[in-house]
């Protein structure tokens, strides 16, 4: 909620003030907007708002992606700092440089024009990404979850049957993530894109399977929904650039990534990421930023890659990507020490141990077990 409230008052003006691509956004440069703060004045219009309120949805998703990450002993108050912060000012910047008419979206290396990020690999994934593993490292692991001698112990999920259906919710909304970006159903690539979004998320889903199961023998649900869903990290960025056939590759190889990423947080850097947000969102958004530069077959919007000879539009997914850690490396740097010195980042101890929803929101989570336990206890029942 409060990111929205951010996106609404701040960023919305930041990512596309002087992009003029709808009413009351005509003031801006390469680097920034400067029009349509509040939704007010000209930017108080139909089609404006309808762009607001399809960006905004994405802003919010950045936000969640770090709220993964810190989940279990980050408190409540510097939850919502940051969540501002990101959809006020992080978010849109970066999203001006590439979505609102930026610098980004229109230079030039070896004849290709403009990085591209189709529905959001690198401005909504890689950054919420980045973001959660700033704020992980930041926040200190759990209690308990690394030894004296760093090795880390797994820490299972409260529930793995919602996890099956958070993922099911997920892939069906990717169809509002990634066709929608056409912004116009009468786009007929629309089809493609939602093929090209099935075909990748099913493909990471299948290999994550038979990867635990060559290693365990076991067929892991949880990497199973995972890799479904770095499969969907990396099939968004490209979605209207490649073929079919790229995108069973792309959600197919989005899966080594995955896992690569997953050992180097946890066994090297020695960062607690309780629900393995910075494998899916950074890792899966910078593979998919860089299957644009490869994949992409030109059939879109002159779009091509390694595939057709073309070399340029991956040296533009490189710059893009360099790019974006640095502007989200910085400010989410400083965001996180603004509020570690302030506010505080991490709930206390005994709080952290008893559960953070009675001390950070007043409730159990399930509060029909506060009166049934005592009672089966004192053998009441």
């Amino acid at each position: 909620c409060i990111a929205s409230l951010g996106f609404w008052a701040f960023g919305f003006a930041l990512m596309y003030g002087g992009s003029k691509l709808y009413p009351g956004l005509d003031v801006g440069n390469s680097f920034i907007g400067f029009s349509g703060f509040f939704l007010s004045g000209a930017s108080y219009d139909v089609s404006t708002i309808m762009m607001w309120f399809f960006q905004m949805v994405f802003a919010a998703t950045a936000c969640t992606i770090v709220a993964g990450a810190v989940a279990e002993r980050m408190k409540i108050t510097a939850y919502l700092a940051y969540a501002f912060i990101i959809g006020a000012l992080v978010y849109p910047i970066y999203g001006k440089w590439i979505w609102g008419g930026g610098w980004l979206s229109t230079l030039s290396i070896l004849g290709a024009n403009g990085a591209r990020d189709f529905a959001g690999s690198g401005v909504v994934h890689m950054v919420g990404g980045l973001a959660a593993l700033i704020g992980a490292a930041m926040v200190g692991p759990r209690i308990g979850k690394f030894n004296k001698d760093g090795t880390p112990n797994a820490i299972k999920g409260h529930n793995l049957p919602f996890v099956v259906i958070g993922t099911f919710i997920l892939f069906f909304g990717w169809f509002g993530f990634n066709p929608g970006s056409t912004l116009a159903a009468t786009d007929l690539r629309i089809s493609v894109i939602a093929v090209n979004t099935f075909l990748a998320g099913v493909a990471g889903a299948v290999v994550a399977l038979y990867w635990v199961f060559a290693r365990t023998g076991k067929m892991d649900i949880t990497a199973g929904c995972n890799g479904c869903l770095v499969g969907l990290v990396a099939i968004t960025a490209p979605c209207a650039f490649v073929a079919p056939w790229a995108a069973v590759v792309i959600g197919a190889t989005a899966v080594p990534v995955l896992m690569f990423t997953s050992y180097f947080v946890e066994k090297v850097l020695k960062v607690d990421d309780a629900v393995g947000a910075v494998p899916v969102h950074f890792g899966g958004g910078l593979w998919g930023l860089l299957t644009v530069g490869i994949f992409s077959d030109g059939t879109y919007l002159g779009v091509k890659g390694l595939i057709t000879g073309e070399v340029g539009q991956l040296l533009l997914q490189l710059v893009d990507i360099g790019a974006l850690v640095a502007w989200v490396g910085i400010t989410m740097l400083v965001t996180f020490w603004i509020i570690k010195k302030t506010i505080g980042l991490r709930a206390s101890r005994q709080e952290e141990l008893h559960g953070l929803d009675v001390p950070e929101h007043g409730i159990e989570a399930y509060p029909a077990e506060e009166l049934v336990s005592p009672a089966l206890a004192s053998k009441e029942l």
